[in-house]
């Protein structure tokens, strides 16, 4: 079954009821209906308080059951008795998490990270409240967001988050509309795209690399954040995906990294090769990083602009791969353009290309980081230089394995 379920209001108190009873007193669930109605009708950790009376209850636990959001149960305890068990989460497929913070944002609404951590008390021991922003980010970049951030009102700190599943209530403000659809570049499929991608790689790549061997000499950000990935490597693998005309990968090895360069274009690693004919470079996908040949894994994965064609919906999956060939303790270093913009541009260094630029968000991307298991994540961002003729600001994110 697929699309999110459309919950109105009772919908909502009925099965927010029975998820969190369902944690909080398993020795009594499934609930009775008297016992659901009790919870529906609690004047604690509920907003608005309710009263529903018998008939109500019953008839939106039909309406659920219709929908196959609830199950009724038949147990045995000396008579027969009716009871109800929510189906939502495995709907939904929820980790226990999520489960939390759904259920708190359906019995009580739009709330903000530190008051969400305080109410799922009882549902899931959150460690703080970077914990409970990580898991609302993971819940907003799926396929299909199952939460979203609202506008910040005047006087207010954080953001309150509100979940997807019903409309908004009266007094909630209208959500801004989404600033771009980031997975517009693959609404033809992702075949297309990358086709498209490699290309206009292929087709560029001696005169691209003509533009970039030398950039790194006036990029003096970008050559501190590079000589911080040598000092942490400390002679072991690195690898570069995406590494385009070489000379980031040539860089690190300068510098004594022990650094290959993967890029699926196989012009652009012809012309890597010709450059810096005494490094290691390869025709590889990111998507599909495997570990060194002579380690255990990765010291430091970089990424380095190499992510700017993907959509936001395909970010999890690939900074998983990255991350899964990494020793403990090793680092993703990401380059991205930061904003709110898909770019297309038909024409590039000179040749005519078919290519669009994904501009990502940076509460997003480190969301998604911090999703597949990093942490010390450090974050850097900096305007366009006019001397390089950049339209963009520049976003640069650090983030380590646990040890």
């Amino acid at each position: 079954m697929s699309g999110l379920p459309v919950l109105d209001a009772e919908d909502q108190r009925v099965l927010g009821s029975l998820m969190e009873k369902q944690t909080t007193v398993p020795a009594s669930y499934p609930l009775t209906a008297n016992a659901l109605r009790t919870a529906c009708n609690q004047t604690s950790n509920r907003d608005p308080v309710v009263d529903y009376d018998q008939g109500t209850v019953e008839r939106v636990a039909r309406s659920l059951r219709d929908r196959e959001l609830l199950r009724v149960v038949w147990v045995d305890t000396g008579r027969r008795t009716l009871k109800y068990h929510q189906l939502l989460d495995e709907r939904l497929e929820l980790e226990p998490d999520e489960r939390a913070l759904l259920t708190v944002l359906l019995l009580r609404g739009a709330q903000a990270p530190g008051e969400l951590r305080t109410r799922t008390e009882r549902l899931h021991p959150f460690a703080d409240r970077a914990d409970v922003e990580a898991c609302l980010r993971r819940m907003a970049a799926r396929p299909e967001p199952l939460v979203r951030a609202l506008e910040r009102r005047a006087g207010q700190h954080d953001h309150r988050w509100i979940h997807l599943l019903g409309p908004l209530p009266e007094d909630v403000a209208p959500l801004a509309a989404p600033a771009v659809d980031r997975d517009a570049v693959i609404a033809d499929g992702t075949d297309v795209r990358d086709t498209k991608v490699r290309t206009a790689y292929d087709t560029v790549a001696t005169t691209y690399a003509d533009k970039l061997v030398d950039e790194l000499d006036r990029l003096p950000f970008e050559t501190w954040l590079l000589d911080r990935v040598v000092a942490h490597a400390a002679g072991r693998p690195v690898v570069e995906v995406g590494s385009g005309p070489g000379h980031i990968t040539a860089y690190l090895a300068d510098h004594d990294a022990d650094a290959t360069g993967i890029d699926f274009a196989p012009e652009m690693v012809a012309e890597a090769r010709r450059r810096f004919p005494d490094r290691n470079f390869e025709v590889g996908d990111l998507r599909r990083l495997g570990r060194p040949p002579t380690s255990s894994g990765w010291a430091a994965v970089l990424a380095w602009y190499s992510l700017i064609h993907l959509a936001a919906s395909e970010l999890p999956d690939a900074i998983a791969a990255l991350v899964r060939p990494l020793d403990p303790g090793g680092w993703l270093v990401l380059g991205l353009h930061a904003g709110d913009q898909v770019r297309h541009v038909d024409e590039f260094q000179g040749h005519e290309v078919d290519l669009d630029y994904v501009l990502h968000d940076l509460a997003f991307v480190v969301g998604v980081l911090e999703s597949a298991g990093l942490v010390d994540l450090e974050w850097y961002l900096r305007g366009p230089v006019a001397a390089r003729q950049e339209t963009t600001q520049r976003l640069y994110v650090v983030g380590r394995t646990p040890a």
